[in-house]
């Protein structure tokens, strides 16, 4: 059976007539579109990979390159990743994909369901023979996303194993912006971060995170409310989160861009990625059976 029967398939199962359906995106990879009185999104089912989100009235919120390439064993570029089980590189194997290995797996679309005028769209994943070749844990991942006035993203993790699960997690979430240079984050002010682009040296945030150079860091034991002022685009972006104790600012400037084929070095003024994640020393650790979940949740203001 093609993969055309298969989306068919899977929309008649999922989908909602006129609000969420299963379709076609780039490249044929299976996505759910959603349409609403509040917002419009989409979620690929390859990396459980929400690609889009558009509040009534407002532009997109979410960057997407457009050299992203749109095939199996790659991630899309752009949109909210999925870092798990490790973010980054992996510390004892380099050969080991970065970020982990669930944002290039295709995951199982579990339900669509509406509530008023928004949608949740939950997708699963597991354990199996690829990724016991760098990670032996056994695990059962969920992702719920709803698409509404806000965009809110849970990630779920249970351990399905006979010991302890030791792993980091992040929606790595790139944001569009109309000039990065001009944008300031808020929230971060005193925080203590590691700087990635300076040996990892640890470091003390002074006022709003302002963008002048490649940016890398990990600002450790944080559960604020982070915004993203964008004087260009008119609006403030309002990323709150639970669970998470970890906040990785990112955007890798002129060379870092031109370094990576599908972002290219004209695309980097127009993206910030601002990470809600749990990593290094506040990575997670389950015991069998046990389960954890980590949540993000995107608004949009006028500024």
């Amino acid at each position: 059976m093609g993969i055309t029967a298969d989306i068919l398939g899977l929309d008649r199962r999922f989908g909602l007539p006129g609000i969420a359906s299963v379709e076609p995106g780039n490249r044929g990879l299976p996505k759910v579109q959603v349409t609403t009185a509040q917002s419009e999104g989409e979620i690929y089912l390859h990396g459980a990979h929400v690609t889009s989100w558009k509040p009534a009235g407002a532009e997109e919120v979410l960057f997407l390159s457009p050299r992203s390439r749109w095939e199996d064993g790659h991630a899309i570029r752009g949109g909210v990743p999925i870092s798990f089980p490790w973010f980054a590189d992996k510390a004892d194997d380099p050969h080991a994909p970065a970020h982990g290995f669930v944002r290039t797996k295709a995951w199982q679309l579990e339900s669509i369901v509406q509530a008023g005028d928004a949608v949740t769209v939950s997708m699963s994943t597991e354990s199996d023979a690829e990724t016991r070749q760098s990670c032996p844990a056994e695990f059962r991942l969920l992702h719920c996303v709803t698409f509404g006035s806000e965009l809110t993203m849970e990630l779920a993790v249970t351990n399905t194993g006979a010991t302890p699960l030791r792993f980091e997690e992040a929606f790595h979430a790139y944001h569009n912006v109309g000039d990065v240079e001009q944008v300031r984050t808020a929230g971060l002010d005193g925080v203590a971060y590691l700087d990635k682009t300076d040996a990892n040296r640890e470091k003390t945030q002074h006022g709003d995170v302002v963008i002048q150079s490649e940016t890398d860091r990990v600002y450790l034991d944080t559960q604020r409310v982070v915004e993203l002022d964008d004087p260009v685009l008119h609006r403030r972006i309002v990323i709150a989160k639970d669970n998470s104790f970890t906040t990785v600012v990112w955007n890798p400037w002129t060379q870092k861009a031109k370094a990576l084929a599908d972002l290219g070095e004209d695309q980097w003024p127009r993206m910030l990625c601002i990470e809600t994640s749990n990593v290094g020393a506040f990575a997670v650790t389950l015991a069998p059976g046990q389960r954890h979940s980590m949540k993000a949740t995107l608004s949009v203001a006028p500024l």
